[in-house]
């Protein structure tokens, strides 16, 4: 299996297997006098991007070269502002084709400001295609997307979070499969959202 697709199944079996955690017993399907947040709604785009089809370059056209930082050996790049720890960071595969993007604030902080902002920095790419942003409550994603294949506490850089994780493979295998979605757990905010299209 390819490596994203790894990293997400992890993530996930590490969910089933941890204590306290509740798992919706399933989805309902759309209906129209259903509410929003009753709908199995999936998502196809990130930042301006779409995993599983979009390539490198049209990232690096959107985003430019200033603040990149590129691991050629895994396939990993990041665009990061060290003054907020906003990063975008992507994985992409042998024909740089986008396999998962990540838009979070978790980054690290080293306090060095500028008041030029760097293009990746634009609020419109800090979105997701359906308009959940990062900073948004935790109550906005399930309004967006339902209620999660399962949720839990989780942990990064020291803080934290709650982590909700959906599975669209009921949309078809042609759109991305995963997304997480990570909430700071003392204001109930986004901080992260990963999307994904693994393939076997």
């Amino acid at each position: 299996m390819k490596r994203v697709w790894t990293k997400f199944w992890l993530c996930a079996s590490l969910l089933l297997a941890a204590p306290g955690i509740s798992f919706p017993g399933g989805l309902l399907a759309a209906q129209d006098d259903a509410p929003r947040s009753a709908r199995r709604m999936n998502e196809t785009l990130l930042a301006g991007l779409r995993p599983g089809r979009d390539t490198f370059t049209i990232a690096e056209k959107r985003f430019k070269q200033k603040n990149l930082n590129e691991d050629h050996d895994s396939g990993s790049k990041e665009w990061r502002d060290t003054c907020s720890g906003r990063t975008i960071r992507l994985e992409v595969d042998a024909k740089s084709v986008i396999q998962s993007i990540t838009i979070t604030t978790l980054g690290p902080r080293n306090g060095k400001c500028s008041e030029r902002q760097a293009e990746f920095l634009d609020p419109k790419n800090w979105a997701t295609g359906l308009g959940l942003r990062i900073g948004d409550s935790q109550d906005r994603v399930t309004d967006y997307y339902g209620e999660p294949n399962s949720s839990g506490p989780a942990s990064k850089n020291g803080q934290d979070l709650a982590l909700m994780f959906y599975q669209f493979d009921f949309a078809g295998s042609d759109v991305p499969q995963v997304m997480e979605v990570l909430c700071a757990r003392d204001t109930g905010r986004v901080v992260e959202i990963t999307l994904a299209f693994p393939s076997l």
